[in-house]
């Protein structure tokens, strides 16, 4: 995701006049949540609050802005038939016009965000571990690559943070609390003992073996015999659980990744975070001085 965060430094230093656009509020469903951002100009625009029409309505609302020189408004949108969409929520729209120092402190916010995704570390650069790589590299979390062989990591040309790492345990004894761990290496005897590092921080967000029942049932016996006491119940082992009997790396992968994700958001509260206000803050600031020039 390092990519968007260059997309939108480029952006806004490539726009003379843009848009900022934050959901304000919303009630009922809705296709996104309070504090998403979204930034127009008078050719393109950054980020997305749903698409759709109301997608459509704001973009036409923020570049008619950027025509008459309107500084600020706001929308009151209905997700219903009105607009030709089915959500059934309502949602509140702020724009307003950027100036230098909007810019600084979205760029900021984006650094931040950028800076505390989870981190997604893939233990083994084979042909599953760079299909993870490939599909990570689009998701909001910092996929970190392990290998201990260069010529696998050469293999990967995904977007993700690559380690050639002699002793990749280390790699996980260092990893940030809530870290998810795939551990998928060309050795059953380093995944045993990976694996026992990453279940042995009781703070990672998910942990998985790849292989197959009767490869856990060896882990269990394994870790009774050459670890401390630890729980397996948060282990996956097979990963990526489907009813698919594909075997194709890139399959394997998917399914690896939805499961993964599932584990990262679960949970998610629907309030607004603080990230979320403070966006909302530094807005109505905004708002108030625009009125006052």
């Amino acid at each position: 995701m390092a990519g968007s965060l260059e997309k939108l430094v480029q952006f806004l230093d490539s726009e003379k006049s843009v848009i900022y656009i934050v959901l304000k509020r919303v009630q009922g469903s809705s296709p996104r949540d309070v504090g998403t951002e979204m930034f127009v100009s008078k050719r393109a625009f950054h980020g997305t609050i749903g698409g759709g029409q109301l997608e459509y309505l704001v973009i036409e609302r923020a570049q008619a802005m950027l025509r008459d020189g309107t500084l600020n408004t706001e929308m009151d949108i209905p997700l219903g038939p009105e607009i030709g969409q089915c959500c059934g929520g309502r949602v509140e729209i702020s724009l307003a016009r950027m100036r230098d120092s909007d810019i600084k402190c979205a760029i900021n916010r984006a650094y931040k965000q950028n800076n505390s995704m989870p981190h997604v570390y893939v233990m083994g650069s084979g042909h599953v571990g760079r299909a993870l790589a490939a599909q990570l590299q689009h998701l909001p979390v910092r996929c970190i690559l392990v290998d201990t062989r260069p010529e696998e990591i050469a293999l990967c040309d995904a977007n993700v943070e690559k380690r050639i790492s002699a002793i990749p345990e280390i790699d996980i004894m260092g990893a940030p609390a809530g870290s998810a761990f795939i551990i998928l290496t060309h050795d059953h005897s380093l995944d045993f003992l990976l694996t026992s590092s990453a279940l042995e921080r009781n703070d990672a967000c998910y942990v998985g073996m790849i292989g197959s029942v009767s490869k856990r049932a060896k882990f269990t016996n394994w870790t009774q015999n050459n670890t401390n006491p630890v729980s397996l119940d948060h282990l996956k082992c097979p990963i990526g659980m489907s009813t698919s009997n594909d075997k194709r790396p890139s399959i394997i992968a998917s399914f690896v990744v939805a499961e993964v994700v599932n584990e990262l958001t679960h949970g998610a509260k629907k309030s607004i975070s603080e990230e979320e206000n403070t966006v909302l803050q530094q807005y109505s600031q905004h708002d108030r001085k625009a009125i006052l020039v």
